[in-house]
């Protein structure tokens, strides 16, 4: 009975803070422990994922509440967000075609901010998971209150490179007609003339914010960061490969490496069979991979111990 009343005590605090921006607030869920040892802002990957790591699009796999769960645990608070224009932040979202890549940076820091200053941390710490890896990287440029990197299941070269590979069995002239897009796009320029069948990809609305976000190189900018790193990598990520984690690694040879075998883009174990391992995408009952919150939370306790 004692050591029920004790955990009781001891379990993690979960609040609703806001952000203030404009046109409306930010939102998101602090999960703090006692006498948290670090804070860190969860950042997530594209489209209406929200705080939890759930879209939509089909994907109900909490991967982010998960995860500062299993931070919390050890003793790590946690701030996840509702990004710009999604669920609880929807108001804060502004029209498609006047969104940019880095209106999810100065978010970003200004989460970090908030989020040391409601822990009493002189700094926050990023875990961006998959393109929120590469809003964490954009942010973390010459941010002091940004402790460190957690990048999890994110691209190692510039969305351009990964989006032909996607393409690249499309048959022509549709393939053709999509990389040429992409390469006006890449140098800034809008594009008329797409084919239509790929009008989710290339819709004029959405072509500035693909602008904005094209030209980003992540190995470079991590080769750029001074702070500490740790990459994240599952061998049976259908979205993103170990090659993209080995080339975030080879730019910042002092970067952290870890690739969890068996465990898929939502970091969750998972077969390389497509069909089952998109299974796990919306089963929230199913945990963690054993080992991904634990590593995430021992690189981060190593350096605040330090």
């Amino acid at each position: 009975m004692f050591s029920l009343a004790l955990a009781l005590l001891s379990a993690p605090v979960s609040t609703e803070i806001a952000l203030p921006a404009q046109p409306a607030p930010l939102h998101g869920t602090l999960l703090a422990p006692d006498a948290p040892t670090a804070v860190a802002v969860i950042l997530p990957g594209s489209g209406p994922t929200d705080r939890d790591g759930n879209s939509p699009m089909g994907v109900a796999a909490s991967t982010y509440r998960l995860l500062a769960e299993g931070l919390a645990a050890q003793g790590i608070a946690t701030v996840r967000i509702d990004k710009r224009g999604i669920a609880a932040s929807a108001a804060a979202g502004p029209a498609e075609a006047d969104l940019r890549f880095d209106a999810y940076v100065a978010d970003a820091r200004a989460w970090a901010a908030l989020a040391a200053e409601r822990s009493g941390r002189p700094c926050a710490w990023l875990i961006g998971h998959s393109e929120g890896a590469l809003v964490a990287l954009k942010a973390a440029q010459g941010d002091e209150k940004i402790c460190g990197l957690v990048l999890l299941s994110g691209a190692g070269r510039p969305a351009g490179a990964v989006i032909r590979e996607q393409l690249a069995s499309l048959p022509e002239p549709m393939k053709t007609q999509a990389f040429a897009a992409l390469t006006e796009l890449e140098a800034g320029r809008t594009v008329v003339d797409t084919p239509p069948a790929l009008a989710a990809l290339f819709r004029p609305s959405v072509q500035p914010y693909l602008i904005s976000w094209l030209p980003l190189d992540p190995a470079a900018l991590l080769a750029a960061y001074d702070g500490p790193v740790f990459i994240g990598q599952g061998t049976t990520d259908l979205q993103v490969t170990v090659a993209d984690a080995q080339a975030l690694a080879a730019a910042d040879p002092r970067a952290t490496l870890k690739l969890w075998d068996g465990v898929n883009h939502v970091l969750k174990t998972a077969p390389a069979d497509r069909a089952a391992n998109l299974a796990t995408y919306a089963d929230p009952a199913l945990p963690l991979a054993p080992g991904v919150p634990e590593d995430v939370g021992t690189f981060i306790r190593a350096y605040e111990e330090h």
